[in-house]
């Protein structure tokens, strides 16, 4: 464990628990992260590919708690909180990635398909903030998407106009997907920005 990043965040209506080999149920992880109805709709834009066997999640599990150990990022599953339709369940994975010499948090999420449409990417990117400006003294916190995903990129422009970011615009050949260099569009909010405009919701942390 680190002391650098939580093992629990919570929001008005999700909890994230941190994922490693001793916290996480391999079996449960896998049945979302491999055999799930939709996975290929929710992988569509993602840079991983569908867990082919729970040995793909467990060297997933692995390599994010390395990861966390070592204070270079977290991954969290996360679960809605009672009074949400489905509290409790596996809703999906969200993390982050540190550059400590650039000061900046890259964020990550992935979404079940029930859970889709909810404004819970918003809500998990504004816990994030919150722990990369208050926390970690970071200056800015980046997140990108494919630049096909015209989903994700209105829902990312959403939540990051509203803390004051900016599309800072499109990366050509970023990041791969499979074989193939694609595009991408990147986002950023600053330390600065994320003041100015911050909002009443404040996310709790445990265990660190």
């Amino acid at each position: 464990m680190t002391d650098l990043f939580p093992d629990t965040i919570r929001t008005d209506r999700l909890r994230l628990d941190v994922v490693t080999p001793e916290t996480v149920d391999l079996f449960e992880f896998y049945d979302h992260a491999g055999t799930d109805p939709d996975i290929e709709e929710i992988t569509r834009y993602l840079t991983w590919e569908p867990h082919e066997t729970p040995k793909a999640t467990l060297e997933f599990v692995e390599h994010v708690g390395e990861q966390y150990g070592s204070g270079e990022g977290a991954t969290y599953v996360i679960r809605p909180r009672d009074g949400e339709d489905g509290a409790g369940e596996f809703a999906g994975v969200a993390g982050f990635d540190v550059d400590w010499d650039r000061k900046t948090m890259t964020l990550g999420t992935w979404l079940r398909k029930p859970f889709w449409g909810r404004g819970y990417s918003g809500e998990r990117a504004a816990a994030m903030m919150q722990l990369a400006f208050d926390c970690l003294d970071l200056d800015m916190v980046a997140v990108t998407a494919h630049v096909d995903n015209e989903k994700s990129n209105r829902a990312i422009e959403r939540y990051v106009t509203a803390h004051g970011g900016r599309k800072e615009g499109t990366l050509r050949n970023w990041d791969t997907f499979g074989d193939e260099l694609v595009d991408v569009v990147r986002y950023t909010v600053s330390s600065d920005e994320w003041v100015a405009n911050r909002d009443d919701a404040v996310a709790e942390f445990d265990g660190f």
